[in-house]
């Protein structure tokens, strides 16, 4: 058989050998920023488990932009050596390392979920946090500092400069973080940006520091290599970002030189309505390709085998983003060929137990 799943992606220079991508997911395992063997294992296994492509937990541009204190970092260049390593062994098995910049905004200074995922102040090792106004995630929190412009040179700075370590560190793929409530995302929605300078109120106004995110990130991303960016494509809130501006922003990275746009949702307000189930964002990915042209990603509840291949028949994406289900399973490409009568190189320390 000949699957989908498991057919090459040529996107720049960068051939992915399937479309099954682990997606970017925290582990709350770092210390000041910097990986460890926790890392390596849990980026390596999947890595030989068969996936194509591996995109590295949101890495913080600033120690302010991390989620928790316990984020992978990219601030500096000490970070880079212990994430070569891990790149080196990605790539040793035929399969594609990529990392996601990220800055947390109003949702930054938290603990780690297993510690109750709560606000953390300053003498428990939080920090002051910002956004784009000064509105609280939940209300009985203190608000974030409005950034001011000299703030907001500073989080592109901050963009620019880990891309260029990026690139040392040897990653092939680079994916901004414009997603579930984090800073670029909290501009893009009137739920969470009221400002009335240049960077709010019209939609021309709200993308701007996504946009401007993309140009500083360029500046030392390597033209022939992706970039890709992940979006919240609904905020599930009334009076927020939309599908329709999701469609609108698309087209515009798309022309800004953009090559796939990595679609999932909500995250920007406590009061968010999601209707879950399987597949429950694949529509957003597929309307975005089918009225933009740009390739898509599909992420959310997609667990098997079959259904990843169906999303790839049906036209509604270009690669399928494995979050939870690989965390479950970190030899799901391996699996999934079985599961599609393909045949695929497994480690050669595992040939053995290839056959039953």
């Amino acid at each position: 058989m000949n699957s989908l799943l498991f057919s090459p992606l040529t996107l720049k220079s960068i051939t992915f050998k399937n479309r099954i991508v682990i997606s970017p997911m925290c582990q709350y395992s770092a210390t000041d920023g910097f990986a460890n063997d926790w890392h390596l294992v849990h980026l390596g296994s999947r890595a030989a488990g068969g996936a194509g492509l591996l995109i590295q937990e949101a890495t913080a541009v600033s120690p302010e932009a991390r989620i928790s204190p316990e984020d992978l970092g990219l601030w500096k260049d000490e970070h880079i050596e212990k994430l070569q390593s891990i790149n080196q062994f990605i790539k040793s098995q035929n399969a594609i390392p990529g990392i996601q910049l990220a800055h947390a905004g109003r949702k930054a200074s938290v603990s780690a979920p297993w510690l109750g995922n709560k606000r953390l102040s300053e003498n428990e090792g939080g920090w002051t946090t910002v956004a784009p106004s000064s509105i609280a995630y939940h209300e009985n929190e203190t608000a974030p500092i409005a950034l001011d412009n000299q703030g907001i040179q500073k989080v592109l700075t901050d963009f620019q400069s880990a891309t260029r370590r990026a690139v040392e560190a040897g990653y092939q793929v680079l994916e901004i973080h414009a997603a579930h409530g984090y800073l670029l995302h909290q501009f893009l929605s009137p739920l969470t940006n009221q400002r009335t300078d240049e960077y709010g109120g019209s939609f021309e106004n709200r993308i701007r520091l996504t946009l401007e995110t993309v140009t500083a990130v360029q500046a030392e991303w390597p033209s022939n290599l992706p970039l890709f960016v992940r979006i919240s494509a609904t905020d599930w809130a009334e009076g927020g970002w939309s599908v329709e501006e999701s469609v609108q922003l698309s087209q515009i990275l798309k022309e800004k030189g953009v090559d796939l746009i990595d679609v999932s949702s909500g995250g920007l307000v406590s009061h968010q309505k999601i209707t879950i189930g399987p597949n429950y964002q694949v529509p957003f990915a597929e309307k975005i390709k089918k009225e933009t042209g740009i390739p898509t990603g599909a992420v959310g509840m997609i667990t098997e085998a079959h259904q990843a291949e169906n999303i790839l028949s049906e036209s509604q994406a270009d690669l399928v983003f494995f979050a939870r289900e690989s965390l479950r399973n970190p030899n799901l490409g391996l699996d999934f060929a079985t599961a599609l009568k393909e045949t695929v190189a497994w480690p050669k320390q595992y040939e053995r137990a290839k056959t039953r």
